[in-house]
C-alpha cells in the first residue's frame, strides 16, 4: 500500500531522515518507535507533505506521491492526526468533525456515513456534538480526533503520539478503539512512545534512532531486542 525508499529530509543543513525504507501492506497496523529527536514526527510530517523531501520516492498504492501538497495527500487517503490533537477548540464538536469531511463534501452520502462511522466508535462524541471541543476531557479531544480523521475516510491513518497528556483509561481505550478499526479494514501507522502497548496490537514494527531505520521486525522480536529494551528503560 505504501512504499518508502531511501528517503532523505533536511531541515536547512541538518539531516533529519537519512535513507528511511519501509513498507506497509493494505490491513496493517505498523507501529515505528524511537528516543526523542529519532525523525518519527518528521516522517509522517514528509508523508503528509508538509515537510519536503530531499531525497527518495513516496509510492501510495502504486501512485509516485513524492511532494504533493497536502491536499492532495488528504484526497488520496492518506490522513494525520498529529501530535497534540489540534482540534479547532472555539468550535462544536460537529462542526469539528464535519471539517474532517471536507475532501468528501462534494459526495453524496459521504459525510452522513462519516458520522455514523465516528458516532459508532465513540457515541461520546453523539452525545456532545453541541458542546464546544475546548471543553472536552484530553481523552475525549483525542476520540475527537480520531473521529475527524474517519470523516475523510482514511485509507491510510497515521498517528503521532495519540496516548499524549491521556490518562491511563483514555490510552487503553484510544488504543482498543484503534485495533477495532483494523480489525474492520483500517490500515494504521502509529508512531507512539507506550512501546508495550503499542507493538501489543501491531503486526510489525520498525526501530528509528538518530533518522535512520535501526530494525524491523514482528513485535516478538522487537521486544526482545536490546534495542526497546533500552527505550522501554529510559
Amino acid at each position: 500500500m505504501l512504499q518508502i525508499r531511501k528517503l532523505t529530509v533536511h531541515y536547512g543543513p541538518l539531516p533529519a531522515l537519512k535513507e528511511v525504507s519501509l513498507e506497509i501492506v493494505r490491513g496493517e497496523i505498523i507501529a515505528l518507535i524511537g528516543p526523542n529527536r529519532a525523525g518519527k514526527t518528521t516522517l509522517l510530517l514528509t508523508l503528509s507533505g508538509i515537510t519536503e523531501t530531499t531525497e527518495g520516492r513516496i509510492t501510495f498504492e502504486e501512485e509516485d506521491i513524492t511532494n504533493l501538497n497536502p491536499h492532495q495527500i488528504v484526497s488520496k487517503g492518506l490522513i494525520h492526526i498529529p501530535q497534540g490533537r489540534h482540534i479547532f477548540p472555539t468550535l462544536s464538536v460537529l462542526d469539528n468533525l464535519l471539517l474532517g469531511a471536507y475532501v468528501k463534501r462534494k459526495e453524496k452520502g459521504e459525510i452522513e456515513k462519516g458520522l455514523e462511522s465516528a458516532y459508532r466508535l465513540f457515541p461520546k462524541l453523539s452525545e456532545r456534538k453541541d458542546q464546544r471541543a475546548g471543553t472536552l476531557s484530553g481523552g475525549e479531544q483525542q476520540m475527537l480526533a480520531i473521529g475527524r480523521a474517519i470523516m475523510g475516510r482514511p485509507k491510510l491513518l497515521m498517528l503521532d503520539e495519540p496516548s499524549l497528556g491521556l490518562a491511563p483509561r483514555f490510552i487503553e481505550e484510544i488504543f482498543a478503539t484503534l485495533k477495532k478499526m483494523n480489525q474492520t479494514g483500517s490500515t494504521i501507522f502509529i508512531v507512539e512512545q507506550e512501546i508495550p502497548l503499542t507493538l501489543s496490537i501491531s503486526h510489525r514494527g520498525y526501530i528509528i534512532r538518530n533518522g535512520r531505520i535501526l530494525k524491523e521486525g514482528a513485535p516478538s522480536i522487537l521486544l526482545e531486542s536490546q534495542e526497546v529494551k533500552d527505550l522501554i528503560s529510559i
